[in-house]
C-alpha cells in the first residue's frame, strides 16, 4: 500500500497528464521531417523520450524547489513539503527518468544520443533560473521548444534550420502562459527574493508581455506554414490556435485570476493538440 501511495503521489507530482503540452508539437516536428508519418518505431521512441524527459524535469523541479514550495502557501501542499514523498525518493526518480530518456534517445540515432545530455541540461537548469533572472519564463519556453527540433533530429538524424521556427513559436507560447501563471505568486516571489516578470514589473505589465509573446507565436506559425509550403488545413489550424489563445486571454485578467488554471492547463493542452491535428491532416492529404 505504501508503494502504491508513493506511485500515486509521484504521478500527481509530475502531472504526467500534462505531457500533452509539448508532445503534439514534437509529433508535428516529426511529421514535418518525414513529410508525413514517421516509422512507428520512431514515433514510439519519440513519445518515450518526451514522457521521460518531462517526468525528469518535473521531479527535479520539485526536488530543487522543495524549500521554496514549503514557504509558499499556494505550493506547500506539494508532495515533498507535505511529506508524501521524500527528497531522496524524488532524486532517485529523477535519475531513473533521465537514464530512461538517454536510453530511448539512443534507440533513435547517434545524434539524438549525443545530444541527450544537452537536452537534459536545458530542461533541468530551468528549476534554478528564478533565483537569478526575471526571464526564467523564456528558459522554460526553450526547454519545451526544443521538442520539435529534437523530434526532427530523431527522424532525419540531422537538423534543418526551418524547424527552429517551430521551436521559437513553442518558446514564446510556453513563456507567455508561464508568465501568466506566475502572476499568482507575484507578491510572494517579491518577498522571497525570487525573480519573475510579474514580481518585477507588475501583473498588468506581465499580461501585456504575455499577449505580445502569443502574438509572436502566431506570426511564427504563419511563417512556418509558408516556409514548409503547407496548405489551407495548416493555415486553418493557425487560425484556430489564435482563436483559442484569444479566448485564453479573455477568461483571465490582471484583476481576476480565478480562471487561470482553466487557461493554463485545459486550453494549452487543446492548443498544442489542435495545431498538430491540422498539420497532420495537411501533410497526409498531400500523400
Amino acid at each position: 500500500m505504501a508503494f502504491l501511495r508513493s506511485i500515486g503521489a509521484t504521478l500527481e507530482m509530475i502531472k504526467w497528464e500534462h505531457s500533452i503540452f509539448a508532445l503534439p508539437f514534437a509529433l508535428t516536428g516529426a511529421m514535418l521531417a518525414a513529410h508525413g508519418l514517421p516509422r512507428p518505431i520512431q514515433i514510439f521512441w519519440i513519445i518515450v523520450c518526451m514522457v521521460t524527459a518531462r517526468s525528469a524535469a518535473m521531479a527535479f523541479n520539485r526536488w530543487a524547489d522543495a524549500s521554496l514550495d514549503a514557504a509558499n502557501p499556494r505550493t506547500r501542499s506539494r508532495a515533498i513539503p507535505a511529506g508524501a514523498l521524500t527528497r531522496p525518493f524524488v532524486a532517485g526518480f529523477t535519475c531513473a527518468m533521465a537514464a530512461l530518456f538517454v536510453l530511448a534517445a539512443g534507440q533513435l540515432n547517434r545524434l539524438t544520443l549525443l545530444l541527450s545530455p544537452v537536452a537534459l541540461a536545458v530542461i533541468l537548469i530551468y528549476s534554478y533560473t528564478k533565483r537569478f533572472t526575471r526571464w526564467s519564463h523564456l528558459v522554460l519556453g526553450i526547454a519545451l521548444g526544443i521538442a520539435p527540433a529534437a523530434a526532427w533530429i530523431a527522424v532525419r538524424g540531422s537538423l534543418d534550420a526551418r524547424i527552429l521556427i517551430l521551436t521559437l513559436a513553442v518558446m514564446f507560447w510556453v513563456a507567455g502562459f508561464d508568465l501568466l501563471y506566475a502572476c499568482q505568486d507575484a507578491g510572494h516571489d517579491r518577498d522571497a527574493g525570487l525573480f519573475s516578470v510579474p514580481s518585477t514589473y507588475g501583473v498588468c505589465a506581465a499580461f501585456w508581455i504575455a499577449r505580445a509573446m502569443h502574438l509572436t507565436m502566431i506570426a511564427l506559425l504563419v511563417w512556418l506554414v509558408r516556409i514548409f509550403a503547407l496548405g489551407p488545413a495548416a493555415l486553418v489550424g493557425v487560425g484556430v490556435v489564435g482563436s483559442l489563445l484569444l479566448y485564453e486571454h479573455l477568461i483571465v485578467s490582471p484583476r481576476d485570476l480565478r480562471r487561470l488554471n482553466a487557461a493554463f492547463f485545459t486550453m494549452n493542452g487543446v492548443i498544442s493538440a489542435v495545431f498538430f491535428l491540422f498539420v497532420a491532416v495537411d501533410l497526409l492529404l498531400r500523400r
